[in-house]
């Protein structure tokens, strides 16, 4: 394990992760608004809202899947050391973070069952930006409608028709974080 596992997590945890879940929280709560996250320094190629969001939302309990140049050794570590979330194949994870395209399939993730629909898992797609601009969204926490750029339309309309079952998504880009719940719908 190299030294740069050891740092980069919460300066001052307890605030830190409070302003980080209510970023993440906010951020789900009202699908494709864009916010500001921050406080964790994660090893390259995570940004500083993935790696948010992983010290947020992930601890010994939650497996995580790392796709494409997330899996290596730097962010495994980093990963263990901040959190002790185990890392599984895809089908297993509760959690997996990487670019859109090496998420696909997305039918390689768990998308709940009837009994148990929350036992899906949440992709946190690393994306170069996130813009108010592009798909329009509706649905549960958006007033009427709202814009976001997605990395594409049809894959969220195919989710949101799975629902109750289906993935949730987290967006993430430098300092900032989006989501798209499976409830929202995609035009």
């Amino acid at each position: 394990m190299e030294t740069i596992s050891l740092s980069g997590g919460f300066q001052d945890a307890p605030r830190d992760a409070a302003h980080a879940f209510r970023a993440a929280m906010t951020a789900m709560a009202r699908p494709g608004t864009i916010h500001d996250i921050g406080g964790a320094v994660p090893p390259a190629p995570l940004s500083v809202a993935a790696g948010a969001a992983i010290l947020t939302l992930c601890d010994p309990e939650t497996p995580i899947y790392l796709a494409g140049e997330f899996d290596v050794a730097a962010v495994r570590d980093w990963i263990t050391f901040q959190t002790g979330a185990p890392f599984v194949p895809a089908a297993d994870a509760m959690f997996a973070v990487g670019h859109w395209a090496d998420m696909m399939p997305l039918a390689q993730f768990a998308i709940g069952t009837p009994e148990y629909p929350d036992r899906s898992a949440t992709l946190i797609v690393e994306m170069s930006e996130l813009s108010a601009a592009g798909a329009t969204l509706s649905g549960p926490g958006i007033k009427e409608t709202t814009q976001f750029s997605l990395p594409e339309t049809d894959a969220f309309q195919a989710n949101a028709a799975l629902f109750p079952l289906g993935l949730d998504f987290i967006f993430t880009a430098g300092t900032q974080i989006a989501a798209l719940p499976r409830t929202t719908q995609v035009r």
